[in-house]
């Protein structure tokens, strides 16, 4: 089964007036935008908290989903997690795409006064918060206890916009990680491994094609041996290098780190499907090459939305 095109452009960075930033939203929703993403730091400039910001954009607009790319696990308790995540569901009608992640960034956390864990138990207390997210959204009262959380007689309410759950996304670059996806996400991510303090040049080597296409191939092994199917989930992948030549006003300047250290290797930029660079018309059957190739359909497009909504329209449907 050929999953359509899902697209996604990154949140608008408030750099004015709140009605501006507002107006950047509703233009994404206009210009054909599936979704809009919300990361979550507290360090390194991000401004804007991440559960306040996604129920202001479903505010602001009407069609436009919502997904958390992702929510840090250990900054809240998942019952806390889920009550967020059920009311922006609620109050959005059914628009929220719950990404959650173990968390990488030590200094986020130490930012927050949190310990940060070791990559396995953080893995290991991630899977345990999305038993009870789910656990809530399934059951109007929810108890478990497990090796990192025990929650006791947690109400699950508001009940489920979506049935059962808003989708669930869960994305890496390792095994283990994609295992727990394979296991409860609907929306698997595929990245790379992000297990140092800042993102370099060895982070950046797991976007060449090869490297991909291994850890596609780890997530349907995982999706089998937990008696899924691969059409059982969509994949989600981001384009950080995304420019239209033929186009006036095509993205351009550095972008984001990952832009910039896939531009400064060239070898490794031609071949990476994390650059789509050329033609609108070679731009689209890049884009369905990946798509048949790696399965990827919810795809996140870096750089100004106006630039890359050629692509939306493009294949918009297909």
């Amino acid at each position: 089964m050929t999953r359509p095109f899902r697209f996604v452009a990154p949140m608008p960075v408030p750099g004015g007036s709140v009605s501006s930033w507002r107006d950047e939203v509703r233009r994404i929703e206009d210009l054909g935008f599936d979704a809009v993403s919300v990361s979550e730091h507290l360090s390194g400039g991000w401004q804007l908290e991440a559960l306040t910001a996604l129920t202001a954009i479903t505010a602001a607009t009407s069609r436009l989903r919502v997904q958390s790319l992702v929510l840090t696990n250990d900054l809240r308790s998942p019952v806390l997690t889920h009550k967020a995540a059920a009311t922006i569901d609620f109050l959005s009608a059914g628009r929220l795409e719950l990404g959650l992640g173990a968390g990488w960034l030590g200094r986020d956390m130490a930012a927050a006064g949190l310990p940060f864990r070791s990559a396995k138990t953080r893995i290991e207390r991630l899977e345990e918060a999305v038993t009870i997210i789910k656990g809530l959204f399934a059951f109007p009262r929810f108890s478990f206890a497990g090796r990192h959380y025990t929650v006791t007689d947690a109400e699950g309410l508001p009940r489920p916009t979506q049935m059962p759950h808003p989708p669930i996304l869960i994305g890496g670059g390792g095994a283990r990680i994609l295992g727990v996806a394979a296991r409860h996400a609907d929306i698997i991510g595929v990245h790379p491994r992000l297990d140092a303090p800042e993102i370099g040049t060895g982070v950046v080597a797991e976007l060449a094609m090869a490297s991909i296409a291994s850890k596609v191939a780890t997530v349907r092994d995982a999706l089998q041996a937990a008696g899924r199917s691969p059409e059982s989930v969509e994949l989600q992948f981001t384009i950080y290098d995304c420019r239209i030549t033929d186009q006036t006003g095509s993205a351009t300047g550095d972008g984001s780190t990952f832009a910039r250290l896939l531009r400064a290797d060239p070898d490794l930029a031609a071949g990476s499907p994390a650059v789509l660079v050329g033609s609108l018309s070679a731009c689209v059957d890049r884009l369905e090459e990946l798509r048949g190739h790696l399965g990827f359909n919810v795809i996140k497009l870096s750089g100004p939305p106006q630039d890359t909504a050629p692509i939306v329209r493009a294949l918009s449907g297909r």
